[in-house]
């Protein structure tokens, strides 16, 4: 597929047949052109090397999934505002997934993981480039992953879902809603955050967040931040793993 809407949508557009990780490569030739356009893209369906939150390894079978990169130019978002942006991504991506799965209960787990019907369909990593003024956010999504080729039970596809992705659209939507959303950020914050918040699954659920220092959290998420952080029981928390309790 040539993804003719994605390529109109995007400044600069990279499509590999193969890579180890789309985010890696797009930050090294961000770090080596520093000239590269907001909303350059770097994507492919087969990643053989690719990282999730917390140093996670992320795989796929090829072909299963899409592995895709976008570098964007965040210098006009305030210090203070930029803790949002890989909210912001997760928001745009829940809408582009929820455009292709009308019906189904799509939402956003904090910070950036985009669930259906509470299994994960995509998850994002975002890696802050040259002094965090430019950011790469990689995401991977789940499109024609069979559901035995799924990793954990709490993970789903569209082909496990019985429904065949529209990709070019997919991104598209995507790439479109991450801008719109990123110039929002910048100039109208409070209306972000609150469209960012009703997104988020994780408010008002009782959740375990494994913190970086081994400890773990629990209690009810009342809150998402003025910084982006999720609140639980009273303690505001910037990155954890975070398990909706059923």
């Amino acid at each position: 597929m040539d993804f003719p809407q994605s390529r109109s949508v995007a400044a600069q557009w990279r499509q590999v047949a193969h890579t180890g990780s789309t985010n890696a490569d797009l930050v090294a030739l961000a770090h080596a052109d520093p000239a590269l356009p907001h909303l350059t893209v770097l994507m492919t369906r087969d990643q053989r090397s690719g990282r999730g939150r917390l140093d996670r390894v992320w795989q796929a079978p090829a072909g299963s999934a899409l592995a895709v990169s976008v570098l964007v130019r965040v210098r006009q978002v305030p210090a203070a505002l930029r803790g949002w942006i890989p909210l912001v991504a997760g928001a745009a991506m829940t809408s582009a997934v929820r455009a292709q799965l009308p019906g189904l209960d799509t939402g956003l787990k904090w910070p950036n993981d985009v669930l259906v019907g509470g299994r994960k369909i995509c998850g994002i990593l975002a890696e802050g480039v040259a002094g965090f003024e430019s950011v790469v956010i990689g995401s991977g999504v789940n499109t024609a992953m069979a559901a035995a080729d799924l990793p954990v039970p709490t993970a789903t596809s569209f082909a496990a879902l019985g429904i065949e992705c529209d990709e070019d659209a997919l991104l598209a939507g995507y790439l479109g809603e991450l801008d719109r959303l990123l110039g929002a950020l910048a100039t109208d914050p409070a209306t972000v955050r609150a469209a960012v918040r009703g997104e988020c699954l994780t408010l008002g659920r009782e959740v375990n967040v494994s913190l970086p220092d081994g400890s773990v959290l629990r209690g009810v998420a009342t809150d998402v931040d003025e910084e982006g952080r999720l609140v639980v029981g009273g303690r505001a928390v910037s990155a954890g793993d975070v398990v909706h309790v059923r």
